[in-house]
């Protein structure tokens, strides 16, 4: 399988025939380990939130105030190592390795500091976060200490996650997906362990003690954070000294990044950050909405977000495969190849995350009786998932989409198409619905905001502009 992968990628870099079929099989290869990668994330995520759930809704409510803040903070991170893996696939793409390692070289240092700088803010911020998004006053203590230990950790993450994109844009898929399953289950060991205190268990007609460190809400972050080092430690070994292309050990080169390397990285950074600031900035204006309505509304919405993530799996691995496909195709100067990949991926894409969003809506009472033992939450969660199964097929559209233009580097319109989107259509129709019909309300707010979305990112890669960048260098 991965002889076969290598191989169709080389017939992309020495501008020969690629057959439909085989652009399928080759999408199909490269998107296979990060739609697993994405399926154990999903179930150990599954696992995670109903160890916390089960700790009752103010636990799970504390998590859910600042999650939308961890989204903000991951964006900036996923953003800064796109804007130099982008330029890696470029030059993988046209056979220029030795270009690749100096690109990957430079933007180590980059994301490095920036990571250290953004988790001191983390820290900064930690105690009045919560009040900021209108907490309550009970679930207070328990967000703040989430999201201190979670910025604690950021630069592991942001190690991990340019590693993983590294890896990714050069081709190596199965890698860092089997890293990143790792990393999951070793965040459900350690969860397992910190969150709940020393207790008797019974297994198989068998009792023991199993010994815990009872630190709740508090446990649920330290777990992540740990096993985000290890993953991080790891994907770096594996990209810095074993990957055939990318390692750099024995070879000179500079880690001080160049102008034009900078001036490239934040021509695709800058716009994703704005992106990042906009989407994720309606996810906290999200929240302020949400916050009034209580503990239950609050987990119940935060439960349906982490459910509906049963159908992301497909969108962001085809997306992984976008990206990667578009951007060394257009490395290799092979801009008709680069348009037929958003179109297979896209289709693919839409495809597989429309068949998963039938199996959400029969099973959504099932799926959110998963993530929690109150029947409050779980009864709202199931509406909420239900409505938004008829939205996943505008979700997937624009999340495949969007990955292909950033594969082109391509992020200035896409940011400004997502801005009108989310803020204007979800946020505007989310103050009108919300206090009128709950958190129902904000979910058909949603539900409206994904199918636009979609439709104008479709249109977004329909047209070639969307080629000319200034990383192609090329007029079509």
């Amino acid at each position: 399988m991965a002889g076969n992968k290598d191989l169709l990628l080389g017939l992309i870099r020495e501008g020969r025939h690629i057959s439909r079929g085989q652009r399928v099989q080759l999408t199909l290869l490269l998107c296979g380990p990060a739609i697993m990668a994405q399926l154990a994330s999903v179930l150990l995520e599954f696992i995670d939130a109903s160890m916390v759930g089960s700790l009752g809704a103010a636990a799970s409510a504390s998590i859910g105030l600042v999650s939308t803040t961890t989204w903000i903070f991951n964006g900036f991170c996923i953003a800064l190592g796109q804007g130099f893996s982008v330029q890696l696939a470029h030059r993988v793409g046209a056979g220029d390795f030795f270009g690749a390692r100096s690109i990957l070289r430079q933007g180590m240092l980059v994301v490095i500091a920036f990571s250290l700088i953004l988790a001191l803010a983390g820290v900064a911020i930690a105690e009045p976060l919560p009040r900021w998004l209108g907490g309550e006053a009970s679930i207070r203590p328990d967000a703040s200490a989430y999201f201190l230990i979670y910025a604690a950790f950021l630069p592991f993450m942001q190690i991990g996650l340019y590693g993983s994109t590294m890896l990714e844009c050069s081709g190596e898929m199965l890698v860092p997906s089997v890293l990143y399953i790792v990393m999951c289950v070793l965040d459900v060991i350690f969860n397992f362990l910190l969150i709940f205190p020393t207790r008797e268990v019974s297994a198989f007609g068998i009792e023991f003690t199993m010994p815990g460190a009872g630190m709740g809400v508090m446990g649920a972050a330290l777990g992540t954070g740990i096993a985000e080092v290890i993953a991080g430690i790891l994907m770096m070994w594996v990209l810095l000294f074993r990957n055939k292309n990318l390692r750099i050990v024995g070879e000179k080169g500079s880690f001080v990044p160049t102008r034009e390397c900078m001036a490239k990285a934040f021509d695709v950074t800058g716009p994703m950050w704005v992106q990042n600031l906009v989407m994720r900035g309606a996810y906290v204006a999200s929240t302020l909405i949400v916050a009034p309505l209580g503990a239950v509304a609050i987990a119940a919405n935060s439960f349906a977000i982490i459910a509906e993530s049963f159908c992301y799996m497909p969108g962001y691995g085809m997306g992984d495969a976008a990206t990667t496909l578009v951007g060394q195709s257009l490395g290799a100067g092979r801009k008709d190849l680069a348009r037929s990949f958003s179109r297979i991926t896209l289709g693919l894409g839409v495809g597989m995350m429309s068949s998963l969003a039938v199996l959400m809506y029969f099973f959504a009472p099932q799926i959110m009786a998963l993530l929690s033992v109150d029947p409050d939450v779980v009864a709202l969660g199931a509406r909420c998932l239900r409505l938004e199964a008829f939205a996943e097929a505008g979700y997937a559209a624009s999340i495949v989409a969007y990955a292909a233009c950033v594969g082109a580097g391509d992020t200035k319109i896409p940011t400004v198409l997502n801005f009108v989107s989310v803020w204007i259509v979800r946020i505007g129709l989310a103050l009108l619905l919300t206090p009128k019909y709950g958190l129902m309300g904000y979910w058909i707010a949603m539900f409206v905001e994904l199918n636009v979305r979609g439709l104008l990112m479709v249109l977004r890669i329909s047209g070639t502009k969307w080629l000319k960048t200034k990383l192609t260098e090329q007029e079509i």
